[in-house]
């Protein structure tokens, strides 16, 4: 019986690394695909593609792989890209990931896969998949702190029926110990961080290349205008750093203290941007959320009730309760007041380990 051909997402990352070579112990036949997705200044300064693909092709050559290139940089841009800039300029604060995991890993990537005979794919995202009663559900990884779940919560069912995490059954100190003992070229390289098409560039730099922006006042909920703000596209909430405020005599605290300036609200229609001082500022905590642009791993919305969420990645689970709005959107009520829900990023729904799928915040519910 001839082996299952797997393709696998090779980054030149050591997660991927040792996945491939995971993946030849289990007795599958492994093609290796680096994708490039972003082409604009891509240079050794912000982005490491080069570097990255001389370390994939190592590692394969090591393991005994063969790998390929495919340039996915057009798909991105008008996918992922373009969606990302739409969401800025529009005030909300986007997560490419998700996005480039429902468009590009799960699908581009995906497609090509198949057209190279491709049985199934593999990345090494840590996640697991369980297929129960003809149904695929997709759980969290058994090492909490690196749970990527939150990442894939929009795949569908035919995506994870052709998908592999080989990495979701191990810890991270694993899949380092395993790369050491391979000799991998990469087995001490840092884990990615941020987005490649930003890389460690100043993000705001990089945004003010490509979105216009209008500077306006930045005020307290009492109404003092306290400052300017460069464009409400610069700013998330919860912001705290690179505000630009200072403590001030005006605005001490009970106890005479200056606290922390954060970012607690846009207001699009006047150009406004709210800043509290104080973590636990009321306009910081939300009781529920309304989300759209939603995704359900089974195929359909879970039934109303409790269920567990994350409202940003590497959350803890928090309860509250679910329940359908008209249309495809749904609310969240949570038990306890959740702090700087952000519109543009996901909330995500759990059900134990079992991912369910999740939507774009569309606004916070403000305590009462």
């Amino acid at each position: 019986m001839p082996k299952q051909r797997v393709v696998l997402g090779m980054s030149g990352g050591v997660d991927s690394s040792v996945a491939a070579w995971l993946l030849k112990q289990q007795g599958y036949e492994v093609i290796g695909l680096f994708m490039k997705n972003w082409e604009d200044d891509d240079d050794d300064e912000y982005c490491s593609t080069r570097e990255d693909w001389i370390d994939a092709v190592s590692v394969a050559d090591l393991v005994g792989v063969d790998i390929e290139a495919v340039n996915f940089a057009s798909e991105y841009k008008d996918r992922v890209f373009a969606e990302f800039l739409r969401e800025y300029e529009a005030g909300r604060t986007p997560n490419p990931d998700v996005l480039c995991n429902a468009e590009i890993k799960f699908k581009a990537f995906l497609d090509h896969a198949m057209r190279l005979g491709a049985d199934l794919i593999a990345t090494g995202h840590y996640a697991r998949v369980r297929e129960r009663d003809g149904r695929f559900e997709l759980l969290k990884a058994v090492d909490a702190s690196k749970d990527q779940s939150y990442f894939l919560h929009r795949l569908n069912q035919s995506q994870l029926s052709r998908t592999l995490f080989p990495l979701g059954e191990l810890q991270k100190t694993d899949i380092r110990r395993i790369a050491s003992e391979l000799a991998l070229p990469n087995a001490r390289k840092k884990d990615s961080t941020g987005i490649c098409f930003i890389g460690e560039r100043p993000f705001r730099e990089f945004l003010n290349r490509y979105l216009s922006f209008r500077p306006g006042p930045m005020m307290t909920p009492e109404g003092d205008i306290v400052g300017e703000h460069v464009g409400l596209s610069f700013y998330t909430l919860g912001q705290r750093k690179g505000i630009g405020l200072g403590g001030s005599r005006k605005h001490r605290n009970d106890d005479g203290n200056h606290d922390a300036w954060y970012v607690a609200r846009k207001d699009i229609a006047t150009n406004t941007l709210y800043v509290v001082q104080g973590h636990d500022h009321p306009w910081l905590l939300c009781a529920g959320l309304a989300a759209d642009q939603v995704s359900w791993v089974a195929g359909s919305a879970p039934a109303e009730g409790p269920l567990s969420a994350k409202t940003r990645y590497r959350q803890a689970d928090t309860a509250c309760t679910h329940a359908s709005l008209p249309g495809t959107g749904f609310s969240l009520q949570f038990i306890e007041p959740q702090w700087a829900v952000t519109p543009g990023q996901s909330a995500v729904l759990y059900d134990g380990d079992i991912c369910l799928g999740g939507g774009i915040i569309d606004r916070p519910l403000q305590p009462a």
